[in-house]
């Protein structure tokens, strides 16, 4: 199954939307592509973890992982959140159905807890302009991306 989630890529005080694409299909792999950094590559461990931890699950088939668009280059390890709710609802492991109203980011511990990110308040800023209705965030930057009026903002501990 097919699931897009959105992110967003921060430089400097400017912010650019990322389509998170995840295809949960047969057979076996993880495949990351769209030129993520080390961070995200490395973002598996730390979803496997948090997903397990909560009573979730990786689940044991094809996970196919687009970053677009694929020419930008992705950093850090705010993409975590993203990637955790695109494989939960891909494999049906969660029902998601108005993952296109909203941009989601954030860092997994691996207790499931979220860590800040940098560019909240850029990545709002780009959210409401680009008609978002909601940006969902750790709790604690909840406050800077409020800043921004006319969107919706959560602030979540943790991934459950």
């Amino acid at each position: 199954m097919l699931t897009k989630v959105y992110g967003s890529a921060v430089f400097g005080v400017e912010a650019t939307t990322v389509v998170v694409e995840v295809n949960v299909a047969r057979g076996i792999g993880y495949h990351l592509v769209g030129l993520p950094d080390n961070a995200i590559k490395e973002s598996n461990y730390r979803i496997a973890a948090a997903l397990s931890n909560n009573g979730f699950k990786i689940p044991g088939k094809k996970i196919t992982i687009n970053m677009a668009p694929a020419d930008l280059r992705k950093e850090g390890s705010a993409y975590d959140l993203s990637l955790a709710i695109g494989i939960l609802t891909a494999s049906g492991q969660i029902n998601a159905g108005n993952l296109d109203d909203y941009v989601i980011m954030g860092e997994l511990s691996l207790d499931g807890s979220l860590q800040p990110i940098r560019g909240a308040l850029p990545i709002a800023l780009k959210a409401k302009e680009e008609g978002f209705k909601g940006f969902i965030l750790p709790e604690s930057n909840a406050e800077e991306a409020g800043i921004v009026e006319e969107l919706l903002v959560f602030g979540v501990k943790e991934i459950t």
